[in-house]
């Protein structure tokens, strides 16, 4: 069995603040710790399920937070970022088996994680495909569906784990936050382990084809900027139309052509 996991900071255990998740803060370290435990967990339950090669990639702003020393030894892990339009997934291909998500988060123009936002945070205000509130777990599911592999889990806060449920009831989730406000409520993070690696084994053997969804027959996004220049920019973009001041709109016919959009209006 070959896996893919794909690793995010803002959803992992007991975060809350932005400094949390800089490179540059002095709280930052803690939460890279954290980050780094729940990839661990999640690589040694898929080895103990059968994994055989586990592909990583830190998925997070510079994409080097993750201390590769504390990883399984048969991780190969992907640090930085290609600038391929696949992004959070990317080297996802047709050879894995499953693919899982760490440390997730809900969508910008949520409230469920006081970290909420969708790709580029200062940015985005939201962005919509086919009408429904996107979060970067439904760009990168569509991603991952479209070279048949299955999302099979996903952790972070719960209101992600109750967006993943209305994507597929079968997507197995571990909730460890939840955003009140501006605060944060989170279980312990040693049980925060505990429950991933029970999540990804349980996830690991049962029927995978039950977590893949058929592609919609084509992408319309409309992407809402916090800034009016932003969006008159991306109007100049073959096949972007501005549709508002701070709003664009365009349509894709598979999930390659909407990220590789989105790479250049962002």
């Amino acid at each position: 069995m070959k896996v893919y996991i794909s690793a995010d900071i803002e959803g992992v255990t007991g975060i809350n603040h932005w400094d949390e998740t800089n490179k540059t803060k002095p709280d930052f370290p803690e939460y890279r710790e954290q980050m780094t435990r729940e990839v661990a967990a999640a690589c040694e339950a898929a080895t103990a399920a059968g994994a055989k090669e586990i592909w990583v990639k830190d998925a997070h702003w510079t994409g080097r937070n993750l201390i590769a020393e504390k990883l399984p030894e048969n991780v190969k892990l992907i640090r930085g970022w290609s600038g391929h339009p696949f992004s959070m997934v990317q080297e996802i291909d047709s050879s894995f088996d499953a693919a899982m998500m760490i440390g997730y988060h809900d969508a910008a123009g949520t409230n469920s994680n006081t970290l909420a936002h969708t790709m580029v945070g200062s940015v985005v205000e939201s962005i919509y495909i086919n009408d429904e509130l996107a979060s970067e777990f439904h760009l990168h599911s569509w991603v991952c569906l479209s070279k048949g592999v299955p999302v099979v889990l996903v952790s972070g806060d719960q209101g992600l784990a109750d967006v993943v449920k209305a994507f597929n009831p079968n997507i197995s989730t571990v909730a460890v936050n939840q955003g009140i406000g501006d605060s944060t409520v989170s279980i312990h993070p040693v049980l925060a382990l505990k429950q991933i690696k029970e999540a990804v084994g349980s996830a690991l053997k049962a029927d995978l084809k039950q977590c893949l969804k058929v592609l919609p027959d084509s992408f319309a996004v409309e992407l809402n900027y916090r800034e009016h220049r932003q969006a008159y920019k991306a109007g100049f973009f073959p096949g972007v139309e501005q549709t508002g001041p701070k709003q664009i709109r365009f349509n894709a016919p598979n999930p390659y052509e909407m990220m590789r959009t989105l790479l250049f209006v962002l």
